[in-house]
Order: structure tokens, then sequence, then C-alpha cells
């Protein structure tokens, strides 16, 4: 995947790294509406890939050429005729003085990524070679890599091209270290023997690393510098990681942003506040990186920006080279999306008096209870909180009286027994009354082919069960 990275662009085509986890359904979507002609695939998905090429057989799309990734360079079998194994094809037909294709206009796409939605008509975001060059260069800026870094691979490549880091190692001439299993023996194993000093890694990750088993931990040889994004990471996940040897890089973004557009940039005066304090701080979004045009919290309808006051809360919008060009074949999402001028990210914010932006909630996801606007998010934290939960999900419950009541989906550790009332005398314990849950759940929670929450299977579930009042 690192060489076709390079390889396809090289070629002058577009590349589309396919989520590994998705079912065949969605990839035959995904094939068929980016109409790839040649179709990449290891040996360990192979049966997938051919049932998603199979079922192509009902449209009217020319089924994609099929590359093998064999194990050991041995040719796999397929039941598929038109398939080749990846190091024979570039033996037979690759060209050693072969001369790059040059993109005719900066702007041009170099890559198509994949939102992970929720139905079968995920959006296809856009990248251009600009965009993916600016991007991969303030990312290795702002991840601290310098020469000859040492980077291992838990994020993957489908998510926004490894949040460009899958060209950006190469600016430093890193070493990329790869595992086929994201489990923490294996994280701390590679740390050790390959003497990994960056890393990035979702929320879930953290706290994988974090709540792992002290048989599979191993005291790390040096600072690991590590990056995180997507959902905002509780403070206690980000405190026991920093425990374990670990520097986080809290970032922020997403795949229309080519992955990290924000990060926060740790300032010296934090180091000497108490360490809860730095760790509240060090979870918020940031600042823009130099990549990014311009970021902005602003109002819904008056596009006016908020006060930097740490409560007006506002749309986190961004606008650059760093933005997507688009949808691809949906210029009706694309309208929507760039509405008043600016890129609208669906997450609702606020800007401290320092500037910084944090992340209150997903627009779709704040609870109105009683006029008020409860931030699932603020109601996560503090139950991430409690010694004896392991993930924790917050969703509006539908209330006759109150319009809606926070509910809590919780996992709890191995071992660990609490019941509801615990959670929720903790929660009345910690923050507002009027904020804390009134019904808490214990269950896993679901998750999509990305390992985001599915907030909206838990929505239905709350819904179902009706008013509390």
């Amino acid at each position: 995947m690192l060489e076709l990275h390079f390889a396809v662009p090289m070629a002058g085509a577009i590349i589309c790294a396919l989520n590994t986890r998705l079912d065949p359904k969605m990839l035959s979507t995904q094939l068929c509406h980016s109409e790839a002609k040649i179709l990449f695939v290891d040996h360990e998905f192979l049966q997938r890939a051919e049932e998603a090429i199979t079922l192509l057989n009902n449209t009217q799309i020319k089924p994609p050429f099929l590359v093998i990734i064999s194990e050991h360079g041995s040719f796999s079998p397929s039941t598929l005729a038109h398939k080749s194994e990846y190091e024979t094809l570039v033996e037979e037909i690759g060209e050693t003085n072969f001369s790059i294709v040059r993109p005719v206009d900066e702007c041009d796409p170099i890559s198509l990524n994949y939102t992970s939605g929720t139905t079968l008509r995920p959006k296809g975001v856009v990248f251009s070679h600009r965009g993916a060059y600016l991007n991969s260069i303030a990312c290795v800026f702002t991840h601290g890599m310098r020469d000859m870094a040492t980077y291992l691979w838990t994020v993957p490549m489908f998510h926004c091209n490894g949040w460009c880091f899958s060209w950006g190692t190469a600016i430093v001439g890193g070493t990329n270290v790869f595992i086929r299993r994201c489990e923490p023996k294996a994280i701390f194993d590679n740390i050790v023997t390959h003497k990994v000093t960056h890393m990035g890694g979702a929320p879930t990750v953290l706290n994988m690393i974090a709540n792992s088993l002290a048989t599979d931990q191993k005291k790390v040889p040096h600072t690991v510098e590590i990056m995180t994004g997507g959902a905002p990471p509780p403070p206690t996940i980000l405190s026991k990681i920093e425990e374990l040897g670990f520097h986080v890089c809290h970032c922020y973004g997403l795949t229309e942003t080519y992955g990290p557009a924000t990060w926060c940039l740790r300032k010296p005066e934090w180091d000497l506040l108490p360490v809860d304090e730095q760790v509240k701080l060090n979870a918020r979004q940031g600042v823009k990186h130099f990549g990014m045009g311009e970021v902005d919290v602003k109002d819904l309808i008056t596009m006016e920006s908020v006060k930097c006051d740490g409560k007006s809360i506002g749309e986190i919008m961004f606008k650059g080279n760093t933005v997507m060009g688009g949808y691809f074949k949906d210029s009706r999402a694309t309208q929507e999306a760039f509405s008043g001028g600016w890129f609208r990210s669906g997450d609702l914010g606020i800007k401290h008096p320092d500037g910084y932006i944090e992340v209150k909630d997903r627009l779709k996801d704040i609870i109105i209870s009683g006029g008020e606007n409860i931030s699932s998010i603020e109601v996560e934290t503090v139950i991430y909180s409690h010694p004896g939960v392991l993930e924790v999900a917050v969703v509006a419950r539908p209330d006759d009286y109150w319009g809606q009541t926070p509910c809590a989906f919780v996992k709890l550790k191995e071992g660990v027994q609490v019941d509801a009332q615990e959670i929720i005398q903790y929660c009345r314990d910690h923050m507002s009354h009027y904020m804390a849950p009134r019904t808490v759940i214990f269950e896993d929670l679901p998750r999509n082919s990305t390992g985001k929450v599915q907030k909206f299977v838990l929505r239905k579930k709350a819904e179902t069960l009706g008013s509390l009042t």
C-alpha cells in the first residue's frame, strides 16, 4: 500500500484506498462509484474482494483487473479470470526507466477517499496533488518528525491516506513499521524492537494502550510521540497514556480536510499548571497548522465569528488548499458542504480567549434538555473518569417534559461491577445535575468499519425506550 501511494500517482492515476473492514456489498458500491480500473488486494482479503467484484456483474461497470499481493510472491488461487500477482506483474511489465507522469495542474486529483458513511452511499472525497503535498509537510512538522524518524503504523492508510503520512514519512527519510493487527502487545513489542519514535492512533487506540494488560506492556526506551485525532480523547486517557511513556499530540480534522487540520500546540507555561489542568488544555483541538488557510467558529445562520469567550457556540469551518476539492459525482452535497463560502464541518465548537478552539459536539449529537444545550462529549468525559468505565457514548433520549435527557451507553472494564445509579450519582457529583444522564445502559458499543461509535444506532435504541417522565 505504501509503494502504491507513490506508484499510482507517478503513473498519472488516482489512488483510492478502500477500507479493508467493509463487507463485499459496500466494497462493490465503492468500486462501482469510483469506476476503478485496477484493484490491488492483499491475499488476506481476496475472498471479500472476489465477492465484491462478482456483485459488479449486476451493474454496467466493467469489473477492475485484479492484482493479488501474495504473502511470499507465490500466486494465490482466485476464481476470477482477469488477474495477476503483484510482484510478478512488476517484474514482467515494470519499467526501470519509467518517466513520471506529472499532473497538468497541481490541483488535479491525486486520491479519492471515502467517508465512513453509515449507509450504502458514503461520499467520495477528492484530494489534490497540492493539498496532499501541503498537508504531508504540515503533518510531519506538527508531529515533530525529524530526519530518520521511525513511524509505527496503527493509522490505516484508508484513513485520509494515512493522515497523509503515507507520503510524509518519506519527506524525513523515515522508516515505516507495519503490523497486521493493532493490538497492545504488538505495539509495545515493535516500539522496543525497532526503536519507534512516532506513531498515530484514534482515541480508541489510546484507550486500548492505556487499559492494556500489564503482561502486554513493555517499558518504552524513550518518549514516543503519538498523534491522535477523531473524537476528543478523555483527559483520563491522555493522562494514563503519558504515564506509560507517550507524549500526545492532539489533532483535529476530517476526511474533507485531508485528516489533521488543527493541533493543540502545547504552550511552555502549561507545564507550571497542575497535571489535571494540563490534560484538560491538551484535550482541546487548538489552532490550525500552517498548511490550512483559515479555521474559525461561526454562527450557523449569520456566519459571524463567535466571541473568544469559551462559551459562545458555533460551527467549526475551514478554508484553504488542504480542504477537499469536493465530493465525487455529488455536486449537491458539495454545494451544501460549502454553503456560505466555507467548508462546514458539522462539528459545534467554542473559541477560548487564547484563540484555541474546542469541539463541544457533533451538530446532530447535541442534547437539548429543558431549553439547555448539553454537550454529549462533556458528559462522556466525566463518565470516562470513573475508574470502572472502559468506553462510553451518550445520546439523547426523548422526554415528554424535558424534551430530551442524556442517555449513557457504558462498557465496563473486565471484572468490574457497577450499577446504573452509581454512574448517575458519580456524574451528579462531578457536573451540573441537569447534565447528568438519567438513563444508563451497560453494553458493548456499536462501531462502524473505521472504528467510530455508531451513535445513530444508539439514538434509535434510546428512542425506543420512550419518555422517562
